[in-house]
C-alpha cells in the first residue's frame, strides 16, 4: 500500500468512541506532526496542529472529528454478559451478530460479539419488529460476572465495531470502519502536508476534534481555543447511488467529487464562503456535488456560533452505510477534496476574508 492507503489503515483501525479518543489522537499526531509548527490539545482533548503562513492574514481551521460510533459497557450481569450504552447513533437492524472489541483499562482488546433473544422463541409478530437495543447485549464468552471482571472488563469501558480497513476490487473503493469521521482527520492531514513546502497568506489549524457523535462537543472548545476567521467541517456524507434511494432522498454519488453541504439541523452553510469555494473548484475544474439534509449535523454547526460567529462551511465526502460497522467510499474524492481546500487556502488573504463577509 502507499502512504496514504497506510495513513487510511492506522487511522481507520485504530479505536476511538466518543470520550476515548485519546489513541486515535496519537495517531493523527504521527501523521501530522512532519508538517505542523505547533501542536496543542484543547481541555477536552482535540488536537490541534498549527501551521504558520503570514501572520497578518486570517486563520482558518480545518476540523476533522477523532470519534466513531461505538458503545459503553454500563453492566456486567452475574451470567457474564455486558450491558451497554450506544455511542452516536446507531440503528437497531445494523447492529445485531455484529462483532465488537471491548477495550480495558490496561489497554486489552476483548473480543465479543452483539446479541439478543433467539427470534426462534419469539411469537410471530415480535420476529417481525427490530430489536430494541434496550434487549441486545453483548457476548464475550465469560460464564460469569467474576470471570468478566477477571478478563479485565469494567462498567465504563469503550466498545468499537471490527471491520479492517479493506482495498476493494475496484481499488478506487475502500472499506473500512470509522470513516465516520478519520477521513476527515485524513483530509486535515493531508491539506497540511499539501502545504508544507507551499506560501499561504494565512494560519492554517489541522484539527481532530473530540465528541462530535455525541454533540459537536469537541468543535465548541477547539474554536474556542482557536478562534477562527474561517472554519471548514471535514466530515462524511450520505450517499444516494445505493439500490432503492431516490434522488431526491440522497443526490451524491461516490467518485464524483466532494460534497458541499448547503443546509442541515445545525447549519445553514455561509453564502459568501460557499461561493467562493465553488468559484475557485470551477475555475480549476475540480468536481463537487452539493448536498442538504434535512437531520444531522457536524462540526461546523458548532464552531459557526463560537464568539461573534465565524463564516463555515461543511466539505464532506459521500460514504456509504455510515453508522454501521463497515462504510465504503471513493479514493478520488478524497483527493478533489484535498486539492480543492488546498487552492482555497492558498486564495484566502484578508482581502478575500473581507469580501466572503461583505
Amino acid at each position: 500500500m502507499d502512504e496514504t492507503l497506510n495513513m487510511f489503515k492506522a487511522l481507520t483501525e485504530t479505536p476511538g468512541v466518543p470520550g476515548h479518543e485519546h489513541e486515535v489522537r496519537q495517531e493523527m499526531k504521527k501523521w501530522i506532526e512532519p508538517y505542523a509548527d505547533q501542536i496543542e490539545t484543547d481541555n477536552l482533548g482535540s488536537l490541534i496542529a498549527k501551521k504558520k503562513g503570514q501572520s497578518a492574514g486570517p486563520k482558518i481551521m480545518i476540523a476533522g472529528h477523532l470519534d466513531e460510533i461505538g458503545f459503553m459497557v454500563t453492566q456486567i450481569t452475574e451470567k457474564g454478559f455486558l450491558r451497554f450504552q450506544t455511542l452516536g447513533g446507531w440503528w437497531e437492524q445494523v447492529m445485531l451478530a455484529q462483532r465488537v472489541h471491548v477495550l480495558t483499562r490496561n489497554g486489552e482488546k476483548i473480543e465479543g460479539v452483539i446479541g439478543s433473544k433467539p427470534p426462534h422463541i419469539l411469537p410471530a409478530e415480535e420476529r417481525k419488529k427490530p430489536v430494541n437495543k434496550k434487549e441486545m447485549f453483548i457476548d464475550i464468552g465469560a460464564t460469569s460476572q467474576e470471570e468478566a471482571e477477571a478478563f479485565g472488563v469494567r462498567p465504563g469501558d469503550s466498545v468499537v465495531p471490527v471491520c479492517p480497513f479493506t482495498v476493494m476490487k475496484n481499488p478506487k473503493m475502500l472499506m473500512a470502519k470509522a470513516w465516520d469521521n478519520r477521513i476527515g482527520c485524513a483530509l486535515a492531514i493531508e491539506v497540511l502536508k499539501r502545504l508544507h513546502n507551499e506560501e499561504h497568506p494565512n494560519t492554517v489549524y489541522g484539527v481532530g476534534t473530540v465528541q462530535e457523535e455525541v454533540g459537536l462537543r469537541g468543535a465548541q472548545t477547539s474554536a474556542a481555543y482557536i478562534q477562527p476567521d474561517v472554519a471548514f467541517a471535514v466530515d462524511v456524507g450520505i450517499a444516494g447511488d445505493t439500490p432503492g434511494v431516490k434522488p431526491e432522498e440522497a443526490m451524491s454519488k461516490l467518485g464524483e467529487g466532494p460534497q458541499i453541504l448547503l443546509y442541515d439541523a445545525s447549519m445553514i452553510a455561509h453564502k459568501g464562503l460557499k461561493n467562493f469555494v465553488v468559484d475557485i473548484a470551477e475555475e480549476l475544474d475540480i468536481p463537487y456535488q452539493f448536498d442538504v439534509m434535512s437531520g444531522g449535523g457536524q462540526d461546523a454547526g458548532r464552531i459557526h456560533l463560537s464568539g461573534s460567529g465565524v463564516p463555515s462551511l461543511a466539505v464532506s465526502i459521500a460514504t456509504r452505510y455510515i453508522h454501521s460497522h463497515a462504510s465504503i467510499l471513493h479514493r478520488d474524492d478524497f483527493e478533489h477534496a484535498a486539492r480543492l481546500l488546498v487552492e482555497v487556502i492558498k486564495r484566502l488573504d484578508q482581502d478575500a476574508l473581507v469580501k466572503i463577509k461583505s
